[in-house]
């Protein structure tokens, strides 16, 4: 009882020294942010955009008015040098997207991604230079076989999870990423995450594969399950350390968002001069099925 008593008291210490603390928070500059990728066998995509801050109103025209355009932008494979072009696509009537690709009016040094390639960014904005460089790396592991199941202990008969066998290759060092894109949404959508060898070198596994998540949609697809008769396409594609490193980071510190218990997080990038992002070179290989 006396335990109680002293608990109380304590509690009713603390309850009345309370007092309210503000933050005073001062604005930080924008920065550059670069989504940035080569993959074998595809023209390379970089999107830019300045961060902004966490209290502004996220609204369609402060995304649309994000992106950074006119900006310098060159991609090397080590033997050609190619300045991209920018392109853009609408999100909403008036709201338009921006990217950086090949430039279709000079294909003299233009260049896929390929197994096993080497690259180097260069992007010149506002008077500032930045520098990343990536890899493929030099074969996809795809999967030996995949395999669609009905979900377990659920009572709808048309929902299925996806399983798939795949072998790792000896010696450390492999780190994987997948997507999926199901015939009803039209995109490829990336997992929540990606994972590396680990626990699993050189050995064959079997591992359960949910569909990608739309992040824009947070109850899309909530259930984590396939459906029969859908069309499923899976992009399964190896990836080197820098590019695991900073989807790793990046998927903590997105799962981390609002949880006052979380332990503190960086997302780790490879861009220069102090860019947010990455630059990532994917190994992907692709298989469509249909979901029985």
């Amino acid at each position: 009882m006396k335990f109680v008593i002293r608990c109380l008291l304590t509690l009713l210490i603390f309850t009345g020294c309370e007092k309210n603390i503000n933050f005073d928070l001062d604005d930080v500059e924008r920065v550059l942010a670069v989504d940035a990728q080569i993959e074998n066998g595809q023209a390379p995509m970089v999107i830019l955009t300045k961060s902004f801050s966490y209290f502004d109103k996220l609204t369609p025209q402060l995304l649309s008015d994000a992106f950074v355009r006119n900006a310098e932008v060159y991609m090397s494979n080590g033997t050609l040098i190619h300045r991209l072009k920018e392109y853009n696509y609408e999100l909403l009537p008036g709201i338009n997207a921006y990217y950086y690709s090949t430039d279709s009016s000079n294909l003299a040094t233009a260049f896929e991604g390929a197994f096993g390639g080497a690259y180097t960014l260069r992007i010149i904005s506002e008077g500032k230079e930045y520098i990343a460089s990536t890899d493929i790396p030099a074969a996809s592991q795809f999967p030996d076989s995949v395999w669609f199941m009905p979900a377990p202990q659920n009572p709808d008969t048309t929902k299925r999870i996806m399983y798939v066998r795949a072998t790792d290759p000896p010696g450390r060092g492999n780190y994987y990423r997948y997507f999926t894109k199901v015939s009803s949404f039209g995109a490829f959508l990336a997992s929540e995450n990606v994972f590396d060898d680990q626990v699993i070198n050189g050995t064959t596994y079997n591992i359960q594969f949910p569909p990608g998540q739309d992040r824009n949609d947070p109850i899309d697809r909530e259930d984590n399950f396939f459906r029969t008769e859908d069309t499923v396409t899976l992009k399964f594609a190896s990836i080197n350390q820098v590019s695991y490193k900073f989807w790793n980071t990046w998927e903590f510190a997105y799962q981390s968002i609002g949880n006052p218990f979380a332990q503190p997080n960086k997302v780790l990038g490879n861009i220069s001069n102090g860019a947010l992002g990455a630059f990532c070179g994917y190994a992907a290989d692709y298989r469509t099925l249909v979901v029985p």
